[in-house]
């Protein structure tokens, strides 16, 4: 007599009998476009919340980016007929995550020097689309508080942030205050940390510790994050903190040309893993910049650097 079998429970394996496998959704990767039409086109655009520091010698284009950067992000929001937004931000403009303000930050300026520094080097239409949607961060009453400088040429009164016993908090709490009130969804331009560094009453450990505070801070406000610093206003140990605190570095620098016996302005990216993860790396060299009152700030070519 044979022994009974044993009942043996199968079940179908995933493409045998039991049909395909389901793969989880793909989650949606935003990107934040910074508004230089060639350089997004290669690398992406960047992640939300990034903090990126923008370091070059004085004049080699910094300034100009962020500025360029800036004007441009408002065609998302204000699009003028012409169908510049579409000619800048290019036909995937919808598949992108855009700020839906500029919060710009001095510690030297007014908000009418900077407007007109736009107005004279950027076509008109900038300085139009921008002034709309600017949000003005003017810390020169805490900058030149305790200065020599007398407060009519700093034309500031005494500051909104100030105590009630008429002290003032100083540069870095003013500078968190603010932004903590009016980053969220914006493009911050902070111009620039050379002016802080610069400043012997103002502990440049605490200006690290500040940014590596908003790095983190900032990825729960979703836009983009610009510092501006010129080389060698601060210590080598300085610059190479700051780098380290923040999320990508781009240099600026002036270069000679091979072919003309004239120097030309350049960007690099030396620190960012999101942005050269897409860069190909026939392209990880340097980018050949040009600014013109047209257009403002252009990629012409890319150079590999040996």
């Amino acid at each position: 007599m044979d022994a009974p079998k044993a009942k043996v429970k199968t079940f179908p394996m995933p493409g045998i009998g039991g049909g395909r496998p389901k793969s989880p959704p793909t989650p949606v990767t935003y990107r934040v476009p910074t508004g230089v039409s060639d350089f997004d086109a290669i690398s992406g655009g960047l992640p939300p919340g990034t903090v990126l520091l923008l370091m070059g010698e004085a004049g080699s284009g910094q300034n100009e980016f962020s500025l360029t950067s800036a004007s441009r992000l408002t065609f998302a929001i204000d699009e003028p007929v012409d169908g510049a937004a579409e000619f800048h931000m290019g036909a995937h403009r919808d598949t992108l995550l855009y700020p839906t303000q500029v919060t710009y930050v001095s510690f030297t300026r007014s908000r009418e020097e900077t407007m007109a520094e736009i107005r004279h080097s950027f076509p008109p239409y900038y300085p139009l689309l921008l002034s709309r949607h600017l949000s003005y961060i003017d810390l020169s009453a805490e900058y030149f508080a305790d200065s020599i400088v007398p407060p009519e040429w700093s034309r500031s009164k005494r500051s909104i942030l100030e105590g009630n016993n008429g002290q003032s908090e100083g540069i870095l709490p003013s500078l968190a205050r603010e932004l903590e009130a009016r980053a969220k969804n914006s493009l911050v331009i902070i111009e620039s940390l050379s002016d802080v560094l610069a400043r012997s009453t103002v502990n440049k450990e605490d200006v690290v510790t500040l940014v590596k505070g908003l790095r983190r801070r900032a990825k729960d406000w979703r836009g983009l994050v610009y510092l501006l610093l010129t080389k060698n206003v601060a210590e080598h140990w300085i610059e190479e903190a700051l780098k380290d605190s923040v999320d990508g570095v781009l240099n600026f620098g002036w270069v000679q040309s091979p072919h003309k016996s004239a120097r030309l302005r350049a960007m690099w990216i030396e620190k960012s893993m999101p942005l050269l993860a897409h860069v190909p790396p026939e392209r990880q060299g340097r980018f050949i910049i040009n600014v013109s009152g047209s257009s403002g700030l252009v990629t012409t070519q890319y150079e590999r650097i040996d």
